[in-house]
């Protein structure tokens, strides 16, 4: 992947180096270390420069990324693939599910990682894969997924910092009371168990998941949910925690009569752009086996 970015010091930047303006808008320390490894990646005013250099309120300051390696040991496979929205910096998908995200042990071949890897083969693109939002392989929905090392790192930040709102949609049998509230409750590993989780107030993670129902239909409610942080498993040990575990759920709730997998989607997703700051919001539909439960 190549990528120009161009910037402009403002006037209260002015004599700020260039190392230190980049940190201040998002680059990482191993973005910093990267680029002084690339050639001729940072320009002022189309003049190659170091990081040391100072800035002035009217320079253009260019950053040339090249990234020519992709990811070593993600196979490209074509898979089916549904591209939300893209452009040079970020990719948002909305992933089927039963499809992983990264390759594991026995999941080689069939992967969300797999599908990109393929897909920007056929462009020929090198392509390191850097998924933000990472979901269960049998959640459905959005995911972005950032393109090169700065928006990657710009957006894993905005993760860190809450500035990435996500929101769910579930199904749960029967009517949820109270219709809508906060769940906060501590998130910990369950036993030697590498998968299971369970609420765990003594030694868990603060974990908070605001909810409300959206709709009821056929004896099963729609449940919207908000993460304020991002546990394993959070809304499926929160669910459950309040006596509404999600249907289909194999490790938490194996109720199959309606869904064979958990009935979990990741709804919408909304956060600023990692490079331009513009406001970025994307939905995708309820897939059909969930929509079937509740309409028929």
């Amino acid at each position: 992947m190549q990528r120009i970015i161009e910037y402009r010091p403002e006037k209260n930047e002015n004599g700020l180096r260039v190392e230190q303006y980049l940190r201040r808008i998002g680059f990482s320390r191993q973005n910093l270390t990267q680029l002084k490894k690339m050639p001729e990646s940072i320009l002022i005013n189309g003049v190659w420069s170091y990081m040391h250099t100072p800035l002035h309120s009217d320079d253009t300051l260019t950053v040339h990324i090249r990234e020519t390696e992709s990811s070593p040991n993600i196979l490209p496979v074509e898979l089916p693939l549904n591209i939300v929205y893209e452009d040079e910096d970020i990719v948002v998908v909305n992933k089927p599910a039963g499809m992983p995200v990264h390759p594991s042990l026995n999941n080689h071949r069939n992967s969300l990682a797999n599908a990109l890897m393929y897909y920007y083969q056929q462009q020929g693109r090198a392509f390191v894969f850097r998924c933000t939002n990472r979901l269960d392989r049998d959640t459905s929905g959005l995911t972005v997924i950032a393109k090169h090392m700065v928006s990657s790192s710009i957006l894993s930040g905005m993760t860190a910092r809450h500035h990435i709102e996500r929101e769910y949609l579930a199904v749960v049998r029967g009517s949820v009371a109270p219709s809508s509230g906060t769940i906060d409750a501590p998130i910990g590993r369950t036993g030697s168990s590498l998968i299971e989780r369970k609420i765990d107030f003594e030694n868990g993670e603060r974990a908070v998941t605001h909810y409300r129902v959206a709709e009821e239909k056929s004896g099963h409610s729609l449940v919207s949910l908000i993460l304020e942080t991002g546990r394993t498993h959070q809304i499926r040990v929160h669910m459950k925690y309040i006596g509404h575990p999600l249907i289909g759920d194999y490790l938490y709730n194996p109720d199959m009569e309606f869904i064979s997998r958990q009935a979990l989607h990741s709804h919408r997703l909304a956060f600023s752009h990692p490079i331009t700051g513009e406001q970025m919001e994307f939905y995708a539909p309820l897939p059909g086996d969930m929509s079937r439960v509740l309409y028929g």
